[in-house]
């Protein structure tokens, strides 16, 4: 049986898809620490003005 050039096709299809995934990587010059402390302060205000919101409903009720 053969093949033809589906194993050619196959790696050519694989190298475009590394390429994609390498391209697509973090660049945001951020350190694990500092990722970790940005999004601590996000989540921590994204807490804060839901708990408003809560605030603000329970008022007009």
């Amino acid at each position: 049986m053969t093949r033809g050039n589906q194993r050619d096709l196959a790696r050519a299809k694989n190298q475009k898809k590394l390429a994609e995934q390498s391209m697509n990587k973090r660049s945001d010059g951020l350190s694990m620490e500092q990722r970790k402390s940005r999004d601590a302060q996000l989540m921590r205000e994204k807490q804060k003005k839901k708990v408003e919101q809560a605030a603000a409903a329970a008022r007009k009720d």
